[in-house]
């Protein structure tokens, strides 16, 4: 199962994250693409329902909407993508690392702060459905590379994420003001 959790929006790879898994369906590679958040109708990259909806159909992918307990839609998942244009630091990259997820995401400035390629996770270009597809089929071939990566991504969370550290740093920080 490999799960993206993010707001529905274009520049958070969504269109791109359908287009691998339409790959990697057409390439026979069995497994399950997974969809969570909704649309923002705020927002002008938001993706309609419909969309969604229409790639479940064609069974691109599973939209499972909001979900509101993200550690169990985690527990369900053996793969976390997030292949944003851009981003700040992804709570959801974090959440799913701190639940042993290997992570694959772009290489833009926030997701390489939690994804150290070739350690954690692996990054790759923006905008690109085919090399996304690549890593995911790596992931899937390999489940001893899965679990490596996802305990680094574990120890990472604990050591550069957890609430205590960004505390004191954040102290600090204002101290040092």
């Amino acid at each position: 199962v490999v799960t993206l959790v993010s707001r529905m929006l274009r520049d958070k790879g969504i269109f791109e994250f359908a287009e691998a898994s339409r790959l990697l369906k057409q390439r026979g590679i069995h497994f399950r693409a997974v969809l969570v958040g909704t649309p923002d109708p705020e927002n002008t990259t938001s993706i309609p329902a419909a969309q969604l909806e229409a790639w479940q159909a064609g069974g691109f992918v599973a939209w499972w909407g909001q979900k509101d307990d993200i550690p169990d839609v985690w527990s369900h998942s053996h793969i976390a993508v997030l292949p944003s244009d851009r981003e700040g630091v992804p709570m959801s990259l974090i959440e799913a690392a701190a639940c042993g997820r290997p992570v694959i995401t772009t290489d833009v400035p926030g997701c390489r702060e939690i994804v150290k390629h070739g350690k954690n996770g692996l990054l790759v270009p923006v905008k690109d459905p085919k090399a996304l597809a690549d890593a995911i089929c790596r992931f899937i071939e390999s489940p001893d590379l899965r679990r490596q990566m996802g305990q680094e991504g574990r120890e990472l969370v604990e050591e550069e994420f957890a609430e205590s550290v960004v505390v004191a740093q954040t102290l600090n920080l204002y101290q040092s003001i």
